[in-house]
């Protein structure tokens, strides 16, 4: 498994591969949504459940101000999206017009819920969660993408690059319970199981073409650290061609057997208030924790100049062109482990990374005139670096049925606007609901949204 097609991976599954947090926004004021405790876990059910393994609760989800439709284009011959934004016949205008001046992210993760139960007991309600997550984040700078489609210019001050990846397994234990007539509050702890967590940051990149050169001069700090058993990264030679002299640099990697990367611990703190007749306000803390990992194999550039050829384009339509993404990813790919250029500093031991912590704050109100109608308002701020997010949430609640209930809702973030809506059937004996935080925009004829704002979330369980 080569180094470079992992971060070209890593990009394309961010952009294409839809997959925020592993939780159901939409649901957080749904009376009998079984996972609303992953929100906030002094929300409790009015059932016990026990979920359908791995159906449980699914959740994919992806946001951001740029997606598939901003680095791939429409080809007119073949009525697909198999054109890059670098293709010739695509302007520069058309190529650059959709993307943000400053930055551009996708955040993403995905949730599995291999099996959750929760129960009435011990004076309140109790959950026990085993799950695994993923989470993906990506933030390019604008003149990175007009460093790659514009070469007019002989300086680019390209700027800084994030890309983070962190998978683990979590099993918690949570328990919520009255305290009083108004006030209820819950927690959850949880034991974390790290599976492997990759950071790679690019500061202060600047590209120059020398004159009468043909190549480019890259500058700029770089560092990828990759905490994951057995990993280790493999480097190649080349020699200048600019000046005398030769470098190692990264391009392929190792990866020696598997196992348990890192453990850590994380802790979700709740509470909720009935203010008053119809209105209740909440509050949580959620993802409060870390993972130590026991290796950290790292690759730097501290700074080093280096030579490099520049982008060039290939084609993703594998059924009309020979040079296709799949057949040709290898020298693509190359291309972006040529303009990272780093040099293997070995593994540098254990270290302790903290969890994207999430704050909530809800308030909803039931109309006087007819309860099964409520409006509510969720704040959320996750704290996540160059990835976090805010986000305000209003949505209507209706509970027309005493086993079904849903809604709907409209957000705003600082990424985009969005739409949501959540089902939630639940008769005993069965629990079934699906809901998305983003509807679905235009899609490919694959099926691929092409903005990165989507999500799906659904799940079945035995509820008695």
């Amino acid at each position: 498994m080569r180094y470079n097609r992992l971060f070209l991976m890593a990009v394309f599954s961010t952009l294409v591969a839809t997959a925020s947090a592993q939780t159901l926004s939409s649901a957080y004021f749904t009376q009998d949504y079984k996972y609303r405790h992953d929100m906030n876990p002094a929300l409790g059910n009015d059932q016990n459940y026990i979920s359908i393994p791995v159906l449980g609760n699914l959740s994919i989800q992806t946001q951001g101000n740029f997606g598939v439709g901003d680095v791939l284009f429409l080809n007119p011959a073949t009525g697909r999206y198999d054109r890059t934004f670098m293709h010739p016949d695509v302007s520069v205008s058309d190529a650059l017009g959709g993307l943000n001046s400053d930055k551009n992210k996708v955040i993403g993760d995905i949730g599995i819920t291999l099996l959750s139960a929760g129960f009435k007991g011990f004076g309140g309600y109790n959950t026990v969660e085993i799950s695994s997550k993923t989470q993906l984040g990506v933030s390019l700078p604008y003149d990175l993408f007009r460093f790659a489609k514009n070469l007019n210019n002989d300086i680019y001050d390209i700027g800084d690059i994030d890309v983070r990846a962190q998978s683990y397994v979590e099993l918690a234990f949570g328990h919520s319970r009255q305290i009083g007539d108004d006030l209820r509050v819950g927690a959850k702890v949880k034991l974390l199981f790290g599976a492997a967590r990759a950071d790679l940051s690019l500061k202060d990149v600047r590209a120059e073409m020398p004159a009468g050169a043909d190549k480019w001069i890259v500058s700029g700090n770089a560092q990828a650290d990759v905490m994951m058993k057995g990993f280790m990264f493999k480097s190649g030679r080349k020699d200048y061609e600019l000046r005398s002299g030769s470098y190692d640099y990264v391009n392929d990697v190792d990866v020696d057997g598997a196992g348990l990367g890192g453990f850590g611990l994380g802790l979700d703190l709740g509470a909720t208030y009935k203010v008053m007749d119809g209105l209740t306000v909440s509050a949580a803390l959620t993802d409060l924790g870390f993972i130590s990992w026991s290796n950290d194999v790292q690759a730097v550039n501290r700074g080093t100049s280096f030579e490099f050829e520049g982008f060039r384009d290939i084609s993703v339509n594998e059924d009309r062109n020979p040079n296709t993404f799949k057949k040709t990813n290898k020298t693509y790919s190359d291309q972006i482990a040529d303009f990272i250029h780093l040099k293997d500093e070995g593994d540098q031991g254990s270290v302790t990374k903290g969890l994207a912590a999430t704050v909530r704050l809800g308030a909803e109100y039931k109309l006087p005139m007819y309860d099964k109608l409520s409006f509510g308002l969720l704040l959320q701020q996750r704290i996540n670096g160059p990835f976090s997010l805010t986000e305000g949430r209003l949505s209507a609640n209706w509970v027309p049925l005493k086993w079904l209930d849903g809604g709907v809702n409209v957000a705003v973030n600082n990424y985009a606007a969005s739409t949501g809506w959540v089902l939630n059937i639940h008769p005993k004996a069965i629990n079934f609901f699906v809901g998305m935080d983003h509807i679905l925009g235009t899609q490919t004829k694959e099926g691929i949204p092409l903005s990165s704002n989507a999500s799906v979330n659904f799940g079945m369980n035995v509820a008695f």
